[in-house]
């Protein structure tokens, strides 16, 4: 037959196809190719048991993304299959979930070179901040870290301790207002926005010499988008399964919706502001007005931006570390301080023993006793991280076939007995940051209790918690070279925020001691009073009178 005719016949047929018809040939196109690898891969993969799939086409996906508490489905997981075990996902997709700190120590310590980001970080992660530090692997990667360490050092972050202080004190002005104004010796207070101020103006000071003035009531465009999200309902049955589905299919992430939509608009909010922090640090540096001086974070940047050393970063790099530091301030840090307020509204005994330990100190603490000199400070605020991480999990891909070493022992489904699992190239891998940070396994019979004495007691940290080798051995802040670099600052801002709020007011839950929290949908995932909009945690604040 004439291959002009052969192609005519062709383009007949496919002009004849709908759009739809395409749509779900190259579905199944791809589909087909994703079960292929997916059969290559099982073949050198330790078999391991998992719980059944609860639907065809999502896994077990839905039954982790329903949950109130995702800490608690892998923990329940862990004591039937044991401390790695696999879970079905969307179209057959699995992923090996690891609970064992031996096995988590070797993955993280293969971080950015045996372990890799999944094809949905890369592009998410593009998206939303940039080709940073959050996004590069490997040299890169380490290339990134070693330009901003220089504003990440202890002295470095001591300096930036008044910065801190001097935010607090604007919440705390407004917070005697409203009280004030109520006319009583108390108010109904909506903690969670007051921190999300609180923290973005804290970092763009702190890090970056610029007011966002969310503090005195400025709409920036950074922070009305921020606020948008805040407002943002929970999620609906199609975004579920879409989000379900993003793991097979990255792109779908593409798809507009109006989560994306703030998301774009963060994104060119923040390219904007940060743009024009770094022209006007870079004619400072010019002017010679930065020589001699304390390097803060916008400063490192500019120094390391164009230089042709080993600690060189691009424009696109510096820019995508500011839009990291921002979302991580937003979020995060405020994250942190607000479960840190309601556990002491839950908690009134451990609320009156760190008061106490504050007011043996007249003035402001200075950097040195926020680090050294309150011990039960110190047992708050990681009794705070252990027990709600902002960071949900860790999800990376197998750059390379490995083996994983366990410091017990498995049942395969075969029935094989195994200290060490074999993983191949493309297997996906995830470690649920609660359900080590709160395993009952790991942490003892208590480790659901906010309990801040066990950092205190001899040997109130067990010894299967002290082989977990994160940060004070927990997965807060991650672990291995992609450790959070900002966890210190995180920590003094944390310190610091409190100390001046306990001093000053007493925290109650606002309907009383059974008020119900739930997990609200922001940026990311964040406690709120069940019933309220949103992510919204009122809290009853009153002065401490002495």
């Amino acid at each position: 037959m004439d291959t002009t005719l052969i192609v005519l016949r062709l383009a007949t047929i496919i002009h004849s196809l709908s759009v739809v018809n395409v749509t779900a040939a190259f579905v199944g196109i791809l589909a087909f190719h994703a079960a292929v690898r997916e059969s290559r891969r099982r073949l050198k993969t330790t078999k391991l048991r998992g719980p059944p799939p609860s639907s065809f086409i999502f896994g077990a996906g839905k039954d982790i993304l329903d949950a109130p508490d995702t800490g608690e489905v892998y923990e329940a997981w862990v004591q039937e299959y044991g401390v790695v075990y696999e879970v079905p996902l969307a179209l057959g997709k699995r992923k090996v979930i690891l609970c064992d700190p031996k096995a988590v120590a070797h993955f993280f310590a293969g971080d950015t070179r045996t372990y890799g980001h999944t094809a949905l970080d890369k592009v998410t992660l593009e998206r939303s901040v940039g080709k940073g530090i959050l996004w590069a692997m490997g040299e890169d990667h380490r290339r990134q870290r070693r330009s901003m360490s220089p504003a990440f050092t202890y002295t470095s972050i001591g300096k930036l301790t008044p910065v801190f202080y001097n935010c607090v004190y604007k919440v705390k002005a407004a917070w005697d207002g409203v009280i004030s104004a109520n006319g009583e010796d108390s108010a109904v207070i909506e903690v969670s926005q007051w921190m999300n101020h609180l923290s973005l103006d804290s970092i763009g000071l702190a890090g970056f010499s610029h007011d966002f003035g969310a503090l005195d009531g400025r709409k920036a465009p950074v922070t009305r988008i921020f606020e948008a999200f805040q407002e943002s309902s929970k999620r609906n049955d199609m975004s579920s399964g879409v989000f379900l589905l993003l793991q097979v299919f990255p792109m779908l992430v593409y798809i507009p919706s109006p989560r994306m939509r703030l998301v774009r608009e963060l994104h060119y909010a923040m390219v904007d502001v940060c743009n024009a922090m770094l022209d006007q640090t870079k004619k400072e540096k010019e002017a010679g007005a930065l020589d001699g001086k304390e390097k803060s974070i916008i400063e490192v940047l500019v120094q390391a931006e164009g230089t042709d050393t080993g600690f060189y970063a691009t424009r696109e790099e510096a820019l995508a570390q500011m839009k990291a530091l921002l979302i991580a301030a937003y979020e995060s840090s405020a994250i942190n301080l607000v479960w840190a307020l309601v556990e002491l509204a839950r908690n009134p005994e451990v609320q009156t023993a760190l008061r106490e330990e504050l007011l043996t100190f007249r003035e402001d603490l200075t950097y040195e006793q926020l680090n050294k000199g309150l011990p039960y400070l110190d047992a708050v605020a990681h009794e705070t991280l252990r027990l709600h991480p902002s960071i949900p999990d860790f999800e990376r891909i197998t750059e390379e076939d490995d083996v994983i070493p366990l410091s017990e022992p498995v049942h395969t489904k075969t029935g094989e007995v195994v200290d060490r699992i074999h993983v191949a190239a493309g297997t996906l891998i995830g470690i649920s940051t609660p359900s080590i940070n709160r395993s009952a396994a790991i942490w003892g019979v208590d480790a659901k209790k906010f309990r801040p004495e066990r950092w205190i007691e001899k040997d109130g940290i067990t010894k299967k918690a002290q082989e977990v080798q994160g940060h004070r051995h927990l997965l807060s802040f991650g672990d291995g070279p992609r450790m959070c670099i900002g966890k210190g600052i995180a920590l003094t801002m944390f310190k610091v925020v409190l100390s001046v709020l306990v001093k000053n007011y007493v925290f109650e839950m606002r309907d009383g001691p059974d008020t119900k929290i739930e997990m609200g949908r922001a940026l990311s995932v964040r406690p709120k009073v069940a019933g309220e909009q949103g992510a919204r945690l009122p809290l009853r604040v009153k002065r401490y009178e002495g």
